[in-house]
């Protein structure tokens, strides 16, 4: 055991020009934890998600995987080069699949793997197989995503991001792209790997979700973490007003 947290973000705060978008944000998250992070549009859930695997890196603060800082200071070359290793450990589903549509889903889940990890066709192959079966679409594997419902676009973007045996999941608002009754088969598939003890990191703004799968919820507002703890406490006795106000709105829809 070690008193090293798994994820950890210290003092991060990001600014475009005169926007402050996160103010010294502090978190840890332990191995298997599954964190939701929930608040109005604006408040710098998507960018804190993104500032972990530096798609949007920080102004200042640092983020730490494993003991390993993600967002260190080095020449350029260098720098790419540790970001490029660090993110194969990272697994990201965006709010709108990012698959790439000339590719069917065999290839969008094999390039990666193949290019980065110098997997065989064949390894990768295998690789497609076990990741599609997690996800429910064995059958669809060698389907272009234009014959792809939206769930099933973003099923197989979590299968895609899963072959690269990613440590932590981030997820940024994984169904809020799609038709209400496809949202159900995208959430077995989360519910599924939070079983399995998947260290995930969740944006959302389904509290029914984050209140059943998740160990944590941080509510953020205004580029701060106003209040934090474990579902029940935040969604049933909350202490804040800002987080008092923004459950009222939501939880009566």
């Amino acid at each position: 055991m070690t008193d090293t947290p798994f994820i950890e973000i210290r003092h991060a705060a990001k600014s475009f020009g005169a926007l402050e978008v996160l103010k010294d944000i502090n978190l840890t998250v332990e191995r298997g934890q599954i964190v939701a992070i929930i608040g109005p549009s604006g408040s710098g859930k998507s960018t804190l998600l993104r500032a972990i695997n530096e798609l949007d890196p920080l102004t200042s603060g640092e983020v730490w995987l494993e003991g390993v800082q993600i967002n260190k200071k080095l020449p350029h070359r260098q720098y790419e080069k540790h970001v490029n290793q660090v993110r194969q450990d990272i697994g990201m589903v965006f709010q709108h699949f990012n698959l790439f549509p000339h590719l069917n889903v065999r290839d969008n889940i094999t390039l990666a793997p193949k290019m980065l990890k110098g997997l065989s066709t064949e390894e990768a192959d295998k690789l497609a197989e076990e990741q599609l079966a997690h996800v429910g679409l064995s059958e669809k594997i060698d389907v272009y995503p234009s014959r792809l419902s939206g769930g099933q676009k973003q099923r197989v973007a979590i299968a895609r991001a899963l072959a690269m045996k990613p440590k932590v999941m981030l997820f940024d608002e994984a169904t809020s792209a799609l038709d209400p009754e496809l949202v159900e088969e995208v959430n077995q598939v989360m519910k599924q790997l939070a079983e399995e003890h998947m260290t995930m990191i969740i944006v959302t703004h389904e509290m029914d979700f984050a209140a059943s799968v998740c160990d944590r919820v941080l509510f953020m507002d205004q580029g701060v973490v106003v209040e934090e703890g474990p579902p029940e406490v935040i969604f049933k006795n909350p202490r804040e007003e800002r987080t008092k106000n923004f459950l009222r709105k939501h939880l009566s829809r």
